[in-house]
Order: structure tokens, then sequence, then C-alpha cells
């Protein structure tokens, strides 16, 4: 299959070509039925001539290309509607019949906020063009009425208020908010490509437009990426906030499977500059070594590392409910658990050459040894929660 995507160097485009490439070089296997040869990258530099060959090859067009931030008001009818209808005719030209997306906008719906807005007519006005191309062809028409989108590489102060919000957080640069209360509908960019990749295979998701309101409907004019979150500009700064101060803290926030959280930290992300995506932590060191917290969670715990010089025992101590997990990385040594009041002694000794995690039992005093008379005992350490200096549940008892 040969697709075309046109505007390909922008925010959407850019994340589908790289998506398409990885399918086409096999470093993506989750979609084996789909068979890629050729990627046409159409954008502003790309010469008619080859935009009429591309046309004239393509099995699939991805219209991605549109202009939303112009210098001048009829720019919109220039970017918006007269491209894809310069498009429409190269395929007709050709006789090619394939299957074409339109990246069209919520603003189309011209109703609520978005009533007047005059990029909304020039998306509705494109609409309307290709659906008369679709009854006229036969051609496969998808249409989708793509709210706020957001993901890595979407250019701050353009089209994005959460491109601008992460930007600037990251930048340490003020941002404005008029009203925290305002909701939007968001999609995140990878749940766009996964869409794209359906209806690509023929299973893309329609629905019909009543005024502002989407209704899901097998047989509908339209299409619609089915992930869509809903958030306040407060909540999203809120995020942002916490996303910020992680590396002050070392809590890392509640970030579930598929929630909108964790796809805005993926995006907070890679707006970091250079010298923020490293961050020094807090070595306690001694003459034993160091102890480091690594990452903290509000509901399951912290993880931190533990090295330990040649010859040295720590621990020493028991706890009543708290439990912990010792993985020893590099080194040799060994773990000793006494339950408390009891003579037995548990041994498991430890290499960095067989990794394995050890439970620390509640109840149990213990301790970690480094047998080695050269070399670090290194340990990862994972506790059951953050620790409390005010209640450490931490008991001083040998083993």
């Amino acid at each position: 299959m040969n697709i075309l995507v046109t505007g390909s160097a922008g925010f959407m485009g850019k994340n589908f070509v790289a998506a398409l490439k990885n399918i086409r070089d096999a470093k993506d296997r989750t979609r084996e039925n789909l068979i890629i040869h050729e990627i046409y990258e159409y954008d502003l530099h790309t010469s008619a001539e080859e935009l009429s060959y591309f046309c004239r090859k393509a099995d699939f067009v991805f219209n991605f290309a549109g202009i939303n931030r112009p210098k001048e008001t009829s720019e919109f009818m220039t970017g918006n509607y007269m491209f894809p209808c310069h498009l429409l005719q190269e395929l007709e030209k050709w006789n090619n019949k394939c299957p074409i997306m339109y990246a069209s906008s919520i603003q189309a719906t011209l109703h609520g906020r978005f009533a007047g807005s005059e990029y909304g007519k020039s998306k509705l006005a494109a609409e309307e063009l290709l659906f008369a191309y679709a009854k006229k062809t036969g051609a496969r028409v998808l249409v989708y009425r793509i709210p706020n989108m957001f993901g890595k590489w979407c250019r701050p102060n353009y089209n994005s208020v959460i491109a601008t919000f992460c930007n600037n957080i990251a930048n340490d640069l003020p941002i404005q908010i008029n009203d925290a209360s305002v909701e939007l509908d968001l999609v995140y960019i990878d749940d766009l490509i996964q869409e794209m990749f359906d209806a690509m295979e023929g299973k893309e998701h329609r629905c019909e437009w009543s005024e502002f309101k989407m209704t899901e409907d097998a047989d509908g004019k339209y299409c619609f990426v089915p992930a869509v979150y809903h958030a306040t500009l407060g909540n999203i700064v809120g995020l942002l906030e916490q996303f910020r101060k992680q590396t002050d803290t070392l809590v890392m926030p509640e970030i579930a499977s598929g929630s909108f959280a964790k796809k805005l930290y993926s995006t907070y992300l890679s707006y970091l500059p250079k010298e923020k995506a490293v961050y020094a932590l807090r070595m306690n060191t001694d003459e034993r070594g160091s102890f480091t917290e690594l990452l903290k969670t509000d509901k399951c715990g912290q993880v931190s590392v533990n090295i330990s010089k040649p010859g040295i025992t720590k621990g020493q101590h028991w706890h009543n409910s708290k439990w912990e997990i010792f993985f020893v990385v590099a080194g040799h040594g060994l773990i000793e658990e006494r339950k408390i009041g009891s003579d037995e002694v548990i041994r498991y000794e430890v290499s960095g050459e067989k990794i394995e995690g050890i439970q620390m039992l509640p109840g149990y005093t213990h301790n970690i040894i480094n047998l080695s008379e050269t070399e670090d005992l290194v340990t990862v350490m994972w506790a059951n929660e953050q620790f409390d200096p005010v209640h450490p549940d931490t008991f001083s008892e040998n083993v």
C-alpha cells in the first residue's frame, strides 16, 4: 500500500509518518495486516509535479494539511478549502478512487463558541467538497471532526493550548488562564494514529453530528476518534504543576493505564529542555557507603538504592507493618532475617550475577552484608510506603 500524507511536516502529519515508517520497517508489529510500500510526504516545499505523481500512485490519502493561524482571514479558505480542491482534482485526473481521509475540526459545527468561526467555515466547506466528491466518484471518504489535539512535537503558541502550557511550565515561562473552568475535548496523538490505522484496515469509527453533539453511528456520514478526554484548563494546569515538581519531591503522581494524566505527562516531558532532563538526587553518605531515595509514589511506596562498602553490614532493624523487597544488582552479599522472639536466622546469599527479589518480612529484623573485600554492594530497595520521619516504623535490633 502506498500512502500519501499531506501536511507531513505538521504536528499530526509528522507523528503519523513516523508511525507509518515503523510499520513499514517492521519496527512496529502491532498491525501485521498493514503492508506499507511507499510513504509520500507532502508539505509546503513539495512541488506540484511531485504531488501529481503522489496522487497517481497513492492507495490511501491522509489530508492533514491546513491553515489555522493565518496572517489574513482569507488564507483559511486558501489552505483549508482550495488545497483539498486541488488534491481531489489531481486524484480525478488519474482516475484514482482511493480512500481519502480529511482532518476537519470540531469548529466546523459552527455552534456554541465556534459560531461564526472563519476557520470552521473553511473546514465545513472542505467537508462538503469531499462528500460531493464521494458521491460523484464513489470513492470512500473519511471526514474526522477532530477536537483539541495534544502530544509530542506539537508547536506551542500555535494551535494547542496544551502544547503552550507544557512548553511554558517546562521552561519556567508564565501561562495565562482567563477562565480555569473552561472544559476541553481532547484527543491524544497516539490515539488519533491508532484510529488512522483502523481506517486503513476498513474499521474506522463512524458517527453523525447534530449541531454540537456527536453520536456514534455505524452508518454515519462522519468519522471520529473513540478515545476522547474531557478536562478543564484548571485541571490541566494542576496536573502539569505536579509533573514539574516531581524532580523536587520525587513523588510520581498516579498515572493509570490509558488515563489522560499518563498521556499528558508524556506530552509534558517532550517539552523539557535538555538541562532539565537530568536532576540531582540527595545522597546520604557516610563511611559505610550511601543511601539514596530514587522515586516515591502516593499509593505504592518508594524506591531507593543502597551502596555498601566492602565488609559493611547495614540494616539491623525491623518493622511492624512496613515491608520491603531488596534487589542486589551488583556485588556479592548476604541478607539475614530473624523473627522477633526467635533464634532462627534465615540467610540468602545474593549477587548481581543472579538478580533476585528478597522480601523483608514484617516482624523480622534484617540486615544486608557486603561479603566482598574489594567491591561495593549495590542494592535497589522498594518499600511499600514512603518514609515518614514522624512514624518511621523502624526499630533497631541485631539479627
